[in-house]
């Protein structure tokens, strides 16, 4: 069963994301994430995509209270919902946008 987490990283760099939103697989590997950055943008990655920088890790993600030890990030156990909501909203961001003469043919 996946568990899922939001993380704020505490930071200064502006292309870095400041929240990263992860499912996590029973074998410790991201399933999906999504990134999130200062200026709104959301980029995301699953088993086939990688959008922006964003992308799987390639090793199992550490113990829960590793990330919670470290100063430099706060961690929150999230629910599928919660995730679902995060991971939909990357998608749209993506999306191309239809222009007004496409929307009114």
């Amino acid at each position: 069963m996946p568990s899922y987490k939001k993380v704020i990283w505490h930071h200064d760099y502006p292309d870095q994301p400041v929240l990263l939103y992860s499912e996590t697989g029973d074998d410790g590997y991201e399933t999906r994430k999504v990134d999130l950055y200062r200026d709104g943008r959301q980029d995301y990655a699953d088993e086939s995509t990688s959008i922006g920088t964003t992308f799987l890790g390639q090793e199992p993600e550490p113990p829960l209270e590793e990330i919670a030890a470290d100063a430099a990030f706060t961690l929150f156990v999230i629910d599928a919902d919660e995730f679902e909501a995060v991971w939909r909203s990357a998608l749209r961001s993506h999306r191309p946008q239809m222009s007004s003469d496409e929307v009114h043919g």
